[in-house]
């Protein structure tokens, strides 16, 4: 470890492996969860989240569950907020999968809000990473906006609610495969779809590795996984597949049932279209609905463009946990050297002016301290990390500023993305 970093380790205090406690107050305490405590963080979660506990869930939870990776704030022997990382691989920009700190199930009990302990286990997580030497970059979903920024995670990525009605026709010269999509059982229709979602991973941003538990969970099709909905539907073609549910919704002048889907994935545009021509030909259906990608190619397929109604929102929210080997984790567009002076107060091991060089799309990051070129804060290099969010965007938002004239432009280009980040899961 470098000197620099020795001396960031340092004010993180005392940390064993394993069970690790930290002092908050004289009431709370931080420290690493047993195995024998997950019902007991679970009911925790759901309480933050003013969600019933449920034991079939308990069991699909148990299949992800890291206890040496989950921490807890307790108040006394009482429970009463935390968060986990779940071991994962996530695609980044021409480099294929990367190491990746899956945050999850981060939530304080009501009754417990406002004392610090969100921010006690911001810190453990992070400062624990990074002790650890293990992921270079950690990402979550959150489910409010305004929370995980003042711990320096960046908007990274978003997705696309989108709403397409039955029949929408295809412009004329668009190629449909023609094989014949077939639909069939789960147990049929999984081993072709985590085939082709394995093909597919290394070159989709922002896509994460799955075992098996994290399948289940994707594709959990019990009562209360419904929403009103209904079971799961498989429709697979040799080069992808789609799955949905129906929300039935019959009229007087006939069905008008809404068709949700789950994912939609192939191998080749040919397929893709011909999965969606599929969908949008079903009998019976009034609309097509689904959490795409911001770029999904549907709009330019479509001869009426304006058919899909499209709304925006968060997706993918990224945080660098070390500044240095993270940036070097991807590949860039265009070669660039400038140097980036970061801010990061809650991980003050990044905070320093980085030399930031990319040749033939390899970049190297090393601390100098020689006049900065760019200024920016480290959630600003976590939104841009993925490649889906423009530096000279957030130079607009007042998150980045140029120092040296003519900077700017040149790094936002290098980090873009051939296309849009996107998650197809909530984790």
């Amino acid at each position: 470890m470098s000197e620099p970093a020795r001396r960031a380790t340092s004010l993180i205090g005392s940390r064993r492996r394993g069970r690790t406690a930290y002092d908050v107050s004289m009431a709370l305490t931080f420290r690493t969860l047993r195995s024998d405590e997950l019902r007991t963080f679970q009911r925790m979660v759901d309480q933050s989240f003013l969600s019933d506990t449920k034991d079939d869930r308990l069991e699909r939870w148990r299949g992800m569950f890291e206890p040496d990776r989950h921490h807890a704030v307790f108040d006394g022997d009482e429970l009463i907020g935390g968060g986990g990382i779940q071991t994962r691989h996530m695609t980044v920009p021409g480099n294929g999968p990367q190491p990746c700190a899956a945050v999850t199930s981060v939530g304080v009990k009501p009754g417990h809000r406002r004392r610090g302990v969100l921010t006690r286990v911001m810190t453990g997580q992070l400062h624990g990473l990074f002790e650890d030497q293990r992921e270079a970059f950690a990402a979550l979903w959150a489910s409010e906006a305004a929370i995980y920024p003042r711990f320096g995670y960046g908007l990274a990525a978003e997705f696309t609610r989108l709403d397409v009605p039955r029949g929408a026709a295809f412009r004329p010269g668009v190629e449909v495969d023609g094989t014949r999509i077939r639909e069939v059982s789960a147990e049929e229709a999984l081993p072709l779809v985590k085939e082709i979602y394995e093909r597919l991973r290394p070159t989709r941003t922002g896509w994460l590795s799955r075992t098996d538990a994290h399948w289940e969970h994707h594709l959990a099709d019990q009562e209360d996984d419904r929403e009103g909905l209904t079971a799961f539907r498989y429709a697979v073609h040799p080069q992808g597949y789609a799955v949905y549910r129906v929300k039935s919704d019959w009229r007087e002048r006939g069905p008008r049932n809404e068709l949700h889907v789950r994912t939609l994935a192939a191998e080749n545009d040919q397929a893709y279209a011909a999965l969606y021509r599929y969908l949008l030909d079903l009998d019976h259906v009034g609309e097509v609905k689904y959490f795409t990608a911001s770029d999904d190619p549907i709009v330019h397929l479509l001869d009426d463009a304006r058919l899909a109604l499209r709304a925006r929102t968060d997706s993918l929210w990224v945080r660098l946990v070390e500044v240095d080997r993270a940036l070097s984790l991807r590949r860039y567009l265009s070669d660039v050297d400038v140097v980036l002076d970061v801010t990061d107060a809650f991980c003050p091991w990044n905070q320093a002016r980085w030399r930031f060089t990319v040749k033939g799309g390899e970049a190297s990051v090393r601390r100098v301290d020689d006049a900065p070129d760019v200024a920016l804060d480290v959630q600003a290099l976590g939104a841009a990390f993925l490649g889906g969010t423009r530096l000279t965007t957030l130079a607009r938002g007042q998150r980045v500023r140029e120092l040296t004239p003519g900077t700017l432009n040149g790094l936002s280009h290098a980090f873009l993305g051939d296309h849009e980040p996107h998650c197809p899961e909530v984790f």
